[in-house]
């Protein structure tokens, strides 16, 4: 999709430890990106009411969750250093810590494709970047993890973007078709082209792992990509558009895996996504009332569902209408390039925030769908 000046990952390039704990934003019992935010949420109610909702980090989970960030680094080479700045730790809060109610949190940091090569692309003077380190620092990091923290522990992997198709890599070479696949839950892959055979929940990037159709269901894969139900993609999209005419970009909604129409779960910064890209604050009600939690809810404002037009598969996100005097009628999570909507990216800031707890609580019926299935197995 873009121009690239890609360098072969050179055999000078050290490897990471990641043994090391300066190498992880998240890891189990220890005080990090994952485990030191306040992650209560205040839910906002279609008329501007604000109620409180305390988070509860799990006692002893069963489970764990592997999270890989998306493309947020503002390091001024193509790939980034391994120091964890603001936007990774931000994007702990946006997207990753509630995962904490279900499961230990494990994050690596990895040597990304940053957002001053992508600016580069766009400006078309792009910056020299190395696109197998990126995937060299999260292997390494997966293994690591299997090799001292797994001990046979069932897992979810999560991602966004560059990070989903880091981890669609991953499963493919590393998990599929070995004994790491039958521990594995789900895979949550947001913001990411993923293939299936035409007509199929299998085929495409995965030889037989299955989309996830319902919230028992386990060793399965949610894939998709966000836009406004009122501006499908574009013919230019980034997103939803089949390599060949026998494949089909991967849906499944979050808020309704059987299918059809579903309330999602929405849970944003109270500093909006947004306004990481343009700088801007939120107003999340009309009185401005002050909000007391970093998060907040905004329940039954949206409605997912998965679409088929055209050629083009695609999460298409409803806005319910908006009350006078109420809370914020539309948040936002369109990428802007001065007044103009990027309208190939879709909802692509939002992906993740439009499900966070429905996603949350997945993997809490997952888990129990484990345990069920071995209990039957003993």
């Amino acid at each position: 999709m873009l121009g690239i000046i890609a360098l072969a990952a050179a055999a000078t390039t050290p490897a990471n430890d990641y043994g090391l704990e300066q190498n992880w934003l998240c890891r189990p019992d220890r005080r990090d990106a994952c485990s030191t935010p306040n992650l209560d949420v205040t839910d906002i109610a279609a008329d501007g009411t604000m109620k409180p909702r305390s988070f509860v980090r799990a006692v002893a989970p069963k489970a764990d969750c592997f999270y890989v960030y998306p493309t947020l680094s503002l390091d001024p080479g193509g790939n980034s250093d391994m120091i964890a700045n603001d936007e990774e730790r931000s994007v702990v809060l946006t997207q990753f810590a509630r995962f904490g109610a279900q499961c230990r949190t494990f994050a690596p940091l990895y040597r990304q494709s940053t957002l001053s090569w992508l600016r580069s692309n766009l400006t078309g003077k792009p910056l020299p970047v190395d696109m197998e380190l990126r995937y060299t620092d999260v292997r390494d990091a997966w293994r690591h993890y299997l090799k001292a923290d797994n001990q046979g522990r069932p897992y979810v992997l999560i991602g966004h973007s560059q990070g989903s198709g880091l981890l669609k890599r991953l499963i493919a070479e590393e998990i599929e078709g070995k004994p790491e696949q039958g521990r594995m839950l789900s895979a949550m892959l947001a913001g990411h082209n993923v293939v299936v055979a035409k007509g199929s929940d299998t085929g495409g990037d995965f030889k037989a792992i299955p989309l996830c159709k319902a919230k028992s269901q386990i060793g399965c894969v949610l894939a998709w990509t966000s836009f406004r139900d009122t501006a499908p993609p574009p013919e230019n999209s980034r997103y939803g558009k089949a390599p060949s005419e026998t494949q089909e970009i991967a849906c499944t909604n979050p808020g309704s895996l059987k299918g059809g129409s579903g309330e999602l779960h929405a849970v944003f910064p109270v500093r909006s996504v947004a306004a990481s890209m343009t700088g801007d604050a939120i107003a999340w009600t009309a009185s401005g009332a002050p909000i007391a939690t970093a998060l907040v809810g905004l329940p039954s404002l949206y409605r997912g569902s998965c679409v088929r037009a055209e050629g083009v598969n695609y999460f298409a996100v409803k806005l319910s209408p908006a009350k006078p005097g109420g809370r914020v009628a539309d948040p936002g999570g369109d990428i802007r390039f001065g007044p103009n909507i990027a309208r190939d990216w879709g909802l692509h800031l939002i992906d993740m925030n439009l499900v966070l707890d429905d996603l949350v609580d997945l993997v809490g019926s997952q888990q129990r769908a484990w345990e069920a299935s071995a209990s039957v197995a003993r």
